[in-house]
């Protein structure tokens, strides 16, 4: 995992591509394209890129009506603003008549760094589960972002993609990496306990399990890109094979992932949990790297998590 790339490059890059095979992608943005990247496509698709200047609800009330005509339009923003700002817009003007919008929402969670509170989104995920009828994705790197963006692009529905500011640990092969909505990815096995990640936390969560390994505790590691909707069948399985589940995002830890993942195995088989998140606090200003150590977003965090939930295991 030496590479690094950020997920909104990926973005960029995926936009540039569709463009070439597909007429009816448009994009927007609001006054923020050179961070979003979507300016890669304003570049070469000038004449289907719309700047809707600093208004994110017009940003998806004409995303709204551009899926009306039947277009597939890509809204952008920091997810701060595309989620908070226009949640009213996105739950009765796409969400309600279902209308095949994606919304790309990049600068998302505490590593937006230096912006500060105002700019961290730790509650956009949460906001996306409880919208009906929409599709929400978290990708771990830039492959998957690549990979998630073509997808969604096929599916005919709203879509929400949490982006990233900062460059992250490539994880997968282009060559041969296949994104499925709604398909968690076992990534390491193991039979102690599961480290079930998402986003930014995947590789962290790996490296976790590195360094659990060389103690002599073997822990699965899943990649949950999608976390609606949730891959039930790989999370259960994890909880009757390991008997402890360890969550980890760049999120709050009220109703992301680990709420996510709690729903599921309450209702179908549980186990004892521990969330590795944002515990229900506003970030604050400061470097990327810094603040995930001071928000308790480490490998060394999950690690202990990891030891906490073996412990209250049954049996």
């Amino acid at each position: 995992m030496s590479k690094k790339m950020a997920t909104r490059d990926a973005y960029g890059e995926a936009l540039k591509e569709l463009g070439k095979v597909n007429k009816d992608i448009v994009v927007l943005d609001a006054d923020l394209s050179k961070s979003t990247r979507t300016n890669w496509f304003k570049e070469e698709f000038p004449e289907r890129f719309i700047n809707v200047g600093i208004a994110e609800q017009n940003l998806i009330g004409t995303a709204a009506g551009l899926a009306a005509a039947g277009k597939i339009p890509f809204a952008s923003s920091f997810a701060m603003f595309a989620t908070g700002r226009a949640y009213e817009i996105i739950r009765n003007s796409v969400a309600y008549p279902k209308l095949n919008v994606k919304i790309a929402a990049t600068h998302a969670g505490i590593t937006v760094g230096e912006d500060g509170a105002s700019h961290q989104s730790v509650e956009d995920l949460s906001l996306m589960r409880t919208v009906p009828n929409m599709v929400v994705i978290n990708p771990a790197d830039g492959v998957e972002a690549k990979a998630a963006v073509l997808e969604a692009a096929k599916y005919n529905g709203p879509v929400y993609i949490r982006l990233g500011r900062s460059k992250v640990p490539v994880i997968f092969n282009e060559e041969d990496y296949k994104f499925e909505i709604g398909k968690g990815i076992m990534l390491e096995d193991g039979t102690d306990a599961t480290i079930i990640a998402t986003g930014v936390m995947v590789s962290a969560a790996l490296e976790a399990s590195k360094k659990l390994a060389e103690e002599g505790i073997r822990v699965r590691v899943i990649n949950i890109h999608t976390l609606k909707p949730i891959d039930k069948d790989i999370i259960v399985k994890a909880a009757q094979d390991t008997g402890a589940i360890v969550t980890a995002e760049e999120h709050n830890i009220i109703g992301g992932l680990g709420s996510a993942v709690s729903e599921v195995l309450v209702e179908n088989y549980p186990v004892p949990v521990e969330k590795v998140g944002i515990k229900d606090t506003f970030g604050e200003s400061g470097n990327g790297d810094e603040l995930l150590v001071k928000y308790g977003l480490t490998p060394e965090n999950i690690i202990e998590a990891v030891k906490k939930v073996i412990s209250r295991k049954r049996g």
